[in-house]
């Protein structure tokens, strides 16, 4: 009997072993678990900041651009101006336009081009034979594109 105790002893001291094999293993997997729901959440911060961010961007650049079109239709009005004058609102103009460009904003191309509500407001049609139904024929408001997004859309007159 004296001799099956160590025997005992060995069963017991590997399933001890394999027990705390299994328990480190199943800590490690909690550890790699936790590592991925961190790096997740590390991600989803990071993305969520870069969002509010781009928002906060977007609420400065939509009034900035009706400072942008209000010194259009005053250049506009400025036939009988000094020339003094008109070359301050030109040089205005120009540090506006680019400071959007700094920002990734650019202008829409709209003339000539087929109405595309994704780019367009139509406010309008005027019948016109010489040009293909929805051809936008004017821009009521310019629209601005800011990167690959519409920041937003031209308001435009289309033929009917």
């Amino acid at each position: 009997m004296a001799e099956n105790q160590p025997n005992e002893e060995k069963t017991s001291d590997q399933l001890e072993l394999e027990r705390l094999r299994e328990e480190l293993a199943r800590e490690h997997e909690r550890y790699l678990r936790a590592l991925a729901d961190f790096d997740n959440y590390r991600r989803r911060v990071e993305r969520e900041r870069a969002n509010a961010s781009r928002a906060g961007k977007r609420e400065i650049l939509l009034p900035l651009l009706e400072v942008v079109d209000g010194f259009e239709r005053a250049l506009a009005h400025m036939g009988d101006a000094p020339p003094a004058l008109l070359r301050g609102f030109l040089g205005l103009q120009r540090q506006m336009h680019n400071l959007l460009a700094a920002q990734g904003v650019s202008p829409l191309e709209t003339l000539g081009e087929v109405f595309n509500p994704e780019l367009h407001d139509a406010v309008g049609s005027v019948a016109r034979n010489d040009l293909q139904s929805g051809t936008v024929i004017e821009e009521v408001q310019r629209g601005y594109r800011w990167g690959d997004a519409v920041l937003r859309p031209a308001r435009v007159r289309v033929a009917a």
